[in-house]
């Protein structure tokens, strides 16, 4: 995170260059030279638009800059780190893969539970899947849910992809494409099983850890139940042998 790696760089350079155009374009006719750059399952399925599969990730809204704003920062905060560690041709391997992965659960989902005249644009899914590597490379590492709540990145991972899980059950094919975040969640999940190994994979366990912090409440709720049996049953023998002092008396 102290310096900028080369793949992340010309990511944000791409996608910043792009949305300045888009931007201005949509404003004028020739923004519907970008609607074949979306991702429209119709398109793809009928047309044969698998480009759609690729290009879609570099377009964003261009009504507004949260859209980008979130998926930029979030690629500079989780990429970072992860280009540092499998260098720049390995990242981008997985950032791509997360990307189209997430494109194709867009048709397809879309095929049998949504609408496939449904458009979808941005880089959500590839971030997804890279928020998925981060939490599993970096498990115990503090990250900041929300901007304001800390917490360690195995946690937000699974708390995301329950978020996104069920968001994507009553995915209508609005404004955000859940379909696109579960996609790269799991894609993420599969590139990383299959190339990184069990070894790895290990390292965030965490129906494990639920399962030993659930022991570990049992065992000091064990505890506290058995002090508090010796707080009244001693006592109670106490009062019917006389207390230590009596033989004062």
């Amino acid at each position: 995170m102290n310096r900028m790696t080369t793949g992340v760089k010309w990511l944000l350079i791409v996608n910043s260059v792009l949305f300045v155009i888009y931007f201005f374009s949509a404003r004028t006719a020739l923004g519907d030279l970008f609607l074949v750059l979306g991702l429209v399952p119709r398109s793809v399925l009928s047309s044969f638009a698998i480009w759609q599969l690729f290009t879609y990730m570099f377009l964003h809204s261009p009504f507004g800059f949260g859209h980008i704003l979130m998926n930029m920062l979030s690629l500079w905060m989780f990429g970072t780190p992860l280009e540092s560690v499998w260098g720049t041709r390995r990242f981008l391997q997985f950032y791509f893969f997360c990307g189209v992965g997430a494109g194709l659960c867009v048709v397809f989902l879309n095929l049998f539970f949504g609408s496939l005249d449904t458009r979808t644009i941005g880089a959500s899914g590839a971030i997804y899947g890279t928020l998925m590597a981060f939490g599993i490379l970096f498990p115990k590492v503090t990250t900041y849910f929300f901007g304001l709540f800390p917490i360690e990145a195995r946690w937000m991972v699974l708390i995301i992809g329950a978020i996104v899980f069920l968001s994507s059950l009553s995915d209508t094919g609005g404004a955000i494409s859940h379909f696109a975040h579960l996609g790269g969640l799991v894609f993420g999940y599969v590139w990383l099983r299959f190339n990184l190994g069990h070894k790895a994979m290990a390292r965030v366990d965490l129906m494990g850890d639920l399962r030993q912090r659930y022991k570990d409440w049992k065992l000091r709720r064990a505890k506290k139940k058995f002090q508090v049996y010796l707080k009244r049953h001693g006592s109670s023998t106490q009062d019917r042998r006389g207390g230590p002092g009596d033989w004062i008396q």
